[in-house]
């Protein structure tokens, strides 16, 4: 039975290899350090970090996230060590909160190396600290306990080292704090070690410092969530998590806070030796959903592995056959005659071998995915389905909102019909920026056209949010300055789903981004002041998306100064940001407006080949979601949304 620790109390541990799994909501900084008897750390090189991520005994992660698995095995310390000290800090030098405050209260569990819990800690009563020491493991007769402690620093990183004896305290810090900067420049979080039998896991929900998913550059959740197989938020926040002073919390509203069930059985193989037959929702996971979510991002990771495997392997020929070709030219005495072709037909014949065996590993892990693939697609629920799926006629408005949302596909060019869906985190961390440019890759659309399909995109995105949320508590605003975006924008206003009239003209973006910008500052100083139950009875707390069309067209300084504090502070209060726009006509503003489009996560109405993992070094192809030729689907969703609107949900 899971010991459900309170701060001071402490518990024994039944071994010695164990997994600390941490849940923050907002990506931190996860480290552990090594104390003696009197728990002092002796030096740098007792303290395991982003920077330095393995200690004998004990491994971190690399980099910030929102979950993490830290592996200790106790057994393996040097007998001089006596105590581990598991240390949470807030990322420095990068955007997102700058105490715990702004955060739900951190849950840190222990665990066998099976998944069992042993003890779980949530850490709550934090407030202007910006490091935590979570738990400690301790040395005590012989035998190993944990104890919770929950002790804060507002100094961060660098007081929680110098209160446990180490001399270099603050060098370390800053050097810990460069290293996280430098992981979060990238989109996406390099994934798990899998396991040594293969099987998949369930990790820490994916933390990307607002960015998830698969986890291609300028994914969000990291996304894109990485595409890891990963933890992910499903049980509904325990008081302790919830900010306090009333109901406003926009931080996920399903948070795991034991480890879950291990997945279905496989189905055996027909005969031994083959590979066992895929099946939908094998990952492990609490519910379906969350089973399926941690498949398709392991679909993803499998699919990066194997190709990235075929890529090596290929380089790897290519230099051996460059290397024995150059060896026959230096040497003249075989540069012409039998012995040098003979010479070079033979490197040659070695590199056709080497690329054929990694093209045959490739196309076996292929053919395996992409019969994974035909049993998850119709599997997926409406969030996660493409717009062919028999999954939306059957819909209904959720009671609560998925864990995550389908935004298109990706795809490598080893193998272009094999497509992973790109499923992103909700509630969003990000907002999106639906590129109308000119000069997207392989387009031969003429720009009228494609701004057309980038609003058109657009609108399918606003939809599947709309009906990803329970009735009423999504809401969509337009700003259309031109009134260029009429009849892509039809479906909303038909369907009586928008907040309001498409804004037009400078009064009606003043209008617009005047509301939500006073909304984001309420909301904002209410949850920091924890007077959530102060708001104005008449502000709507639903979460709020602005669809933006043709920037910057009817936008003043004024104006583009709003838009960037949406972008920047929005999400976290609720407000969130579509931005349908070519970066090229904004020129005008010169590098005023580049926070604004690093903050979005990029996508395109045709497909594009922009999206990068800089974990393993591959682009993706994205390919937008695409409503089938002449269906009727969108209108008819967005019909039942307001059906749903008007009968209270149902």
């Amino acid at each position: 039975m899971t010991a459900e620790l309170v701060r001071g109390q402490n518990h024994p541990l039944p071994g010695t290899r164990l997994e600390i799994r941490v849940s923050a909501g907002r990506p931190v900084v996860a480290g552990a350090t090594l104390g003696d008897d009197r728990g002092r750390v002796h030096g740098v090189e007792w303290v395991a970090h982003p920077g330095s991520p393995t200690l004998p005994g004990i491994e971190v992660s690399k980099q910030a996230a929102a979950d993490h698995r830290l592996v200790v095995d106790l057994g393996a310390l040097k007998d001089t060590v006596h105590r581990v000290s598991v240390l949470l800090a807030l990322p420095v030098g990068v955007e997102g909160p700058a105490t715990f405050r702004a955060l739900a209260a951190p849950f840190v569990a222990v665990t066998g190396l099976d998944g069992t819990e042993i003890a779980s800690y949530t850490i709550t009563d934090l407030d202007a600290e910006s490091a935590v020491v979570a738990l400690e493991l301790y040395r005590r007769q012989g035998a190993w306990k944990v104890r919770a402690v929950g002790q804060g620093y507002a100094g961060g990183l660098a007081d929680m080292l110098t209160d446990q004896g180490l001399p270099q305290a603050r060098e370390l810090a800053a050097a810990i704090n460069e290293a996280v900067a430098q992981g979060l420049a990238r989109s996406v979080a390099a994934p798990p070690p899998r396991p040594a039998d293969g099987t998949r896991v369930r990790t820490a929900s994916q933390g990307q410092d607002g960015r998830s998913a698969p986890p291609p550059e300028g994914h969000p959740d990291a996304a894109p969530g990485h595409p890891a197989r990963q933890q992910a938020d499903d049980t509904p926040l325990a008081p302790a998590d919830q900010p306090s002073g009333g109901p406003v919390n926009y931080a996920h509203p399903r948070r795991q806070t034991t480890a879950p069930p291990p997945p279905p059985p496989a189905v055996p193989p027909a005969r031994p030796g083959e590979p066992a037959q895929p099946v939908a929702g094998d990952a492990t996971g609490w519910s379906m959903e969350e089973r399926l979510y941690n498949q398709v991002w392991g679909m993803f990771e499998d699919l990066a592995r194997t190709t990235a495997a075929y890529r090596s392997a290929v380089d790897f020929a290519d230099s051996r056959m460059e290397q024995e070709l150059d060896k026959v030219l230096s040497d003249p005495r075989s540069r012409i005659g039998g012995a040098g072709d003979a010479a070079r037909e033979s490197a040659r014949a070695k590199h056709a071998d080497l690329v054929a065996r990694a093209r045959a590993a490739l196309d076996r892990d292929l053919a395996q995915l992409a019969a994974e693939a035909d049993v998850v697609e119709p599997a997926l629920p409406p969030a996660y389905a493409s717009w062919s799926s028999p999954a939306w006629h059957a819909y209904r408005a959720p009671m609560e909102i998925p864990m995550a949302l389908r935004l298109g596909d990706l795809h490598l060019p080893e193998r272009v019909d094999l497509r992973i869906p790109m499923l992103v985190r909700l509630p969003l961390e990000r907002g999106l920026w639906i590129d109308s440019g000119k000069a997207l890759t392989n387009s031969f659309t003429d720009s009228a056209e494609l701004r057309r399909l980038a609003m058109d995109t657009a609108v399918a995105h606003a939809a599947r949010l709309l009906a990803a949320y329970p009735a009423g508590e999504f809401q969509v605003h337009v700003i259309d300055a031109a009134g260029a975006a009429a009849s892509s924008l039809a479906p909303l206003v038909e369907a009586g789903v928008l907040a309001g009239p498409p804004a037009t003209g400078a009064a009606g973006v003043a209008d617009v981004l005047g509301g939500l910008t006073q909304r984001v500052d309420l909301v904002q100083m209410a949850v920091r002041g924890g007077a959530a139950d102060a708001l104005p009875p008449d502000l709507d707390i639903a979460e709020q998306l602005l669809i933006v069309n043709d920037f910057p067209h009817g936008f003043d300084d004024r104006a583009v100064t709003q838009l960037r504090y949406l972008a920047d502070e929005g999400p976290a209060v609720g407000v969130h940001l579509m931005m349908v726009a070519d970066r090229e006509d904004a020129a005008a503003y010169g590098p005023l407006l580049d926070p604004l489009w690093r903050a979005l996560l990029r996508l395109t109405p045709v497909p594009d080949d922009h999206l990068a993992d800089p974990w393993v070094g591959h682009t993706w192809t994205y390919d937008p979601p695409v409503i089938p030729r002449g269906s009727q689907i969108l209108r008819q969703l967005l019909d039942r949304v307001a059906t749903a609107r008007r009968n209270g949900g149902r």
